[in-house]
């Protein structure tokens, strides 16, 4: 990189960022018929962590799918919670920016707080600076890596799944969906393998609301950890600019558009790839596992026809919807659904509820693995901006997939599983199972 790493010395304390501290904490949130429609916000960790979201979106895409808010740190924003609308803006780059951020943000023109880490990354870049860092790392995931990686991911997958205990309760998310996602990370990067794990905290802390208790406790703690992500990676930044191999460091440093990124560019883009391979396929496969429980119906068809494994992968992913919205910012004053969209504004595309909506998905909220539109979900986004590690994240699904259903019979969910407090991962924190093998 062109300048010295920060070590975050004599930094300010790190500000309250939008979405920190938007929601109520405590307290009642009203159900979602008794709630008034103007007070109504969506980016309310607690409707996810609590899995209560379902009726506020369903009541937003009936009465108000482009919603308006305004709070004190993010200004004014909209919520868009139809499935066309969605749409529409993810695949409109031109007026629809994401060079001002992905998530809720503060307003376009805002001065930034000391302290705060002004991170950026190819996705929250229009063309061209988008397209020439993204086109720098897809190799790894082309399809030629990917019939190489495959061996791999299915040996590791077996030794996963071999050594769980049967008959005995087990967290699936830490012990199966976090290591295998996370020996994939560490090998796109050439991570130090016993270090792994560090990406899955890193993961979790970049996208964690501060909170007692939580992930990160403040602020200030979140800052400190992606700083020390960021020095761990400077460090193989330069072996890999001495002995460059196939990984996602060594495509960044040798890249033509990124070997003089700036320290903050290459965090943002470190978080990006984290993030982007940890936390999306985690939390569907744990989900997976999840819905084939609460439908077993489902799990006894798909046992009777593994031909429709990739159809249920498809399906899983439309309905869990790892990360609920990205947002785009309005690039002049415009109108949508009939709203007066301002130039500058922000615009949250809820994945979540577009993957919910009842004009294009029938019986949306049951997971169905015949669903013959299942493969049109919003998941992983539309137009220059969809996730480029689309096919990894399927193959990773349909192989661990393929593997559970040679090697039990059942999977049984013990108890609701605890859920991601945060309105953009929509994850799992814990999921306790048992599991019982198929007789020799």
């Amino acid at each position: 990189m062109s300048e010295a790493i920060t070590t975050g010395k004599d930094i300010p304390p790190a500000p309250r960022m939008p979405g920190d501290s938007e929601a109520p904490k405590t307290g009642r949130i009203p159900p979602a018929e008794e709630i008034n429609l103007d007070e109504l916000n969506p980016v309310w960790p607690r409707l996810f962590s609590e899995d209560r979201w379902q009726a506020y979106f369903k009541r937003l895409r009936e009465e108000d799918p482009v919603h308006f808010s305004q709070t004190e740190l993010a200004g004014r924003f909209w919520s868009l919670t139809r499935y066309e609308d969605i749409k529409a803006v993810d695949s409109d780059w031109q007026n629809f920016s994401s060079a001002h951020g992905i998530t809720l943000g503060f307003p376009v023109g805002y001065e930034l707080p000391e302290g705060a880490l002004n991170v950026t990354m190819f996705i929250a870049q229009d063309p061209p600076v988008h397209d020439v860092q993204r086109k720098t790392v897809t190799g790894v995931v082309a399809p030629s890596n990917l019939a190489k990686l495959e061996p791999l991911i299915r040996e590791r997958t077996a030794s996963v799944l071999d050594s769980l205990p049967e008959n005995e309760p087990f967290d699936w998310v830490d012990t199966v969906s976090i290591e295998l996602t996370t020996r994939m990370l560490a090998t796109l990067f050439d991570f130090p393998y016993e270090d792994r794990r560090k990406l899955t905290r890193w993961s979790d802390v970049a996208t964690a609301v501060p909170q007692p208790g939580g992930i990160v406790e403040t602020p200030d703690q979140r800052r400190a950890e992606l700083l020390e992500c960021l020095q761990y990676f400077g460090k193989l930044w330069e072996e890999r600019k001495a002995n460059p191999g196939d990984d996602l460091v060594s495509m960044m440093a040798h890249g033509e558009d990124t070997k003089n990124m700036q320290p903050m560019e290459f965090l943002g883009n470190l978080i990006l790839l984290i993030v982007g391979g940890n936390d999306t396929t985690r939390n569907t496969m744990s989900g997976s596992v999840y819905a084939m429980d609460k439908w077993p119906e489902q799990f006894e068809k798909l046992v009777a026809e593994p031909r429709l494994i990739p159809q249920m992968v498809a399906e899983v992913i439309r309905w869990q919807t790892p990360l609920a919205y990205m947002r785009r910012t309005a690039n002049h004053d415009c109108e949508l659904g009939g709203k007066q969209i301002k130039e500058g504004d922000q615009l949250l595309m809820w994945y979540v509820s577009g993957n919910r909506d009842e004009s294009v998905f029938e019986n949306p909220d049951v997971v169905d693995i015949e669903r013959k539109n299942a493969r049109n979900h919003l998941s992983f986004g539309f137009g220059i901006h969809r996730c480029m590690g689309n096919r990894l994240a399927e193959l990773q699904l349909r192989i661990l997939w393929e593997e559970l259903l040679k090697r039990f019979e059942r999977i049984e969910v013990l108890e609701e599983p605890e859920r991601t407090y945060s309105s953009f991962v929509k994850g799992y924190t814990r999921m306790m199972v048992k599991v019982k093998r198929k007789a020799a």
